[in-house]
């Protein structure tokens, strides 16, 4: 059994969490799976989007503590470092846009994985819960840095302590996602959105993902002279001319992603 399955279609990297008995915990296997499937999305010129999902009734639901508890097992440590930090590294550094399509529960690091992505979309039913109070631990996989520049330090703060869950409305309305659609839409919908996205002028779309990482670490100054450097490399790309062209044409622009 293969627990990512990828797909590609219309320019997309499907990439699926195939753990559906185990609502898609993560196992050393499959966190191992996920940053090959990502490093080779992002090596495919035919890319220009990656879509993450899971299967059946969960997004993902954090760590399989199972392995995590194991005797002579792999460490928390290695887990963290091994699994967690460079599946957000991959998803935050990869030069191609990242939609994580929820659908079902997000918890824990689950949670965090789907909340690091560049667009982050939901079903109605889904919900997301900082599960780690519930267990002594801290939230990992990027949590305490996202969370709180998404939705505030004292909302992120009281989610973090209490593991409350909360519904991809109240996520949405928080600020924390994009959007949610209702469950029969939800398919159609993000897949419309990731088409969207890969039909776009990827090279535009990567070097404003650049911008955003730095500005968590920028102080004005740097981030308008970033700005200025990144915008002379969006203006030497085939889809700015191509852009320009077709508005002065008066015609849909047809991108090529370079």
């Amino acid at each position: 059994m293969s627990y990512i399955v990828v797909e590609k279609k219309d320019n997309i990297a499907r990439i699926t969490l195939n753990r559906p008995d185990k609502f898609n915990s993560f196992c050393r296997a499959m966190a191992l799976d996920l940053q090959k499937a990502i490093d080779e999305a992002a090596s495919d010129k035919t890319i220009r989007c990656i879509y993450l999902t899971g299967n059946g009734k969960a997004f993902c639901a954090g760590q399989d503590l199972a392995e995590a508890i194991e005797d002579n097992g792999i460490s928390l440590a290695q887990i963290v470092a091994e699994h967690y930090n460079p599946i957000i590294e991959r998803i935050r550094e990869v030069n191609l846009p990242v939609i994580c399509a929820v659908n079902g529960v997000a918890a824990g690091a689950g949670a965090n994985i789907a909340i690091c992505g560049d667009i982050v979309v939901a079903k109605e039913s889904a919900s997301f819960i900082q599960a780690f109070s519930k267990i002594g631990l801290v939230p990992d996989s990027g949590g305490t840095f996202f969370l709180p520049r998404l939705i505030g330090f004292q909302k992120a703060s009281a989610l973090m302590m209490l593991g409350d869950k909360i519904s991809a409305l109240e996520a949405v309305q928080l600020g924390m996602i994009y959007k949610s659609f209702p469950d029969d839409l939800f398919e159609d919908e993000s897949w419309k959105l990731a088409q969207t996205i890969a039909s776009m002028p990827t090279k535009g779309l990567v070097l404003t993902k650049k911008l955003l990482n730095a500005s968590y670490a920028n102080n004005l100054h740097d981030q308008l002279a970033f700005e200025g450097k990144l915008q002379v490399q969006a203006s030497e790309s085939y889809d700015y001319n191509e852009g320009v062209t077709a508005f002065l044409e008066k015609r849909k622009p047809v991108f090529k992603g370079e």
